[in-house]
């Protein structure tokens, strides 16, 4: 009876192996290769030189002759490092003040439960599905009449725009995890809201925090309406708009220095990613969980 029930076991693991590969093993490989092989053509591209780019015969999928030289014409001959700083600076401080906005809207949404505080949590959600192209003409009336057209400050103070609705969503999700009774123990002790906030609950939603941050700074980071609509010069430019509009003359397109700098420009939110996915994925589970 043993060796029957072995052989019937042994015979579903068999069966199991083939529609492991069909159901999971095959479709991610799929997906991943889907995912991965816009990076690795912007690498191929980036270290071709402009005899292979050019040529017919040569392997499109592969390097012959690798080379930097247009990471170098990139970083020394054009002013790529100054587009990249603009994207960081545009991208950090816009981050920032909409982390404040959107910890403070949060809050009093889920916490101080006044009235209309469920519509206007929804109401600030569907404030982010409005596009960006509709946006983008009454703002820069705005822009221009404060004088900040064509400077960072004009991506600064638009971008939160479309940055706090979201984030204030997923804090609002992320706050209500959190035990109430620890702020009404608080409370009791005579602690102002301001100090709980400060000292319970944000220590608290760090991973809402973090993934509101990550999610943030890249739509800042590949931003591109804004930046394009509301800054002209050439060195105030970020990297999205920059590399487009920069290294494409008429309908000559410098095929290795874009891909190199569409793949030093993704570098950093890849990083970002890989090092707090799971923040992203916990805090995201708590925003849509009741």
């Amino acid at each position: 009876m043993s060796n029957v029930n072995d052989d019937i076991v042994g015979m579903d693991y068999l069966q199991s192996v083939p529609r492991r590969w069909v159901t999971m093993y095959i479709p991610i490989g799929v997906f991943v290769f889907v995912l991965l092989f816009p990076f690795y053509w912007m690498v191929v591209t980036s270290l071709k030189p402009d005899s292979e780019l050019l040529s017919r015969d040569g392997n499109p999928f592969w390097i012959i002759q690798p080379t930097l030289a247009h990471f170098e014409k990139l970083l020394f001959k054009t002013e790529y490092p100054a587009w990249l700083w603009n994207t960081v600076v545009v991208s950090v401080v816009s981050t920032g003040l909409s982390l404040v906005a959107s910890v403070m809207a949060a809050y009093a949404i889920e916490r101080l439960r006044f009235q209309g505080a469920k519509p206007a949590g929804g109401a600030i959600f569907l404030a982010y599905l409005v596009p960006p192209s509709i946006l983008f003409i009454p703002l820069a009336a705005i822009v221009v009449k404060l004088g900040l057209f064509d400077s960072r400050w004009a991506l600064i103070l638009t971008y939160p725009t479309f940055l706090i609705p979201f984030c204030t969503w997923l804090l609002m999700g992320y706050f209500r995890s959190i035990p109430y009774e620890l702020e009404e123990c608080a409370l009791v002790d005579g602690a102002t809201r301001l100090q709980i906030l400060r000292r319970i609950t944000l220590p608290l939603a760090v991973p809402g925090l973090i993934s509101a941050g990550i999610f943030s700074f890249t739509l800042s980071w590949n931003e591109f309406i804004y930046a394009l609509a509301f800054i002209q010069s050439s060195a105030n430019k970020t990297v999205p708009v920059a590399i487009l509009t920069e290294l494409v003359s008429g309908d000559v397109y410098q095929w290795g220095a874009l891909m190199a700098g569409s793949l030093l420009g993704s570098l950093p939110v890849a990083v970002f990613y890989s090092l707090f996915v799971d923040y992203y994925v916990s805090s995201l589970t708590g925003a849509v969980k009741e």
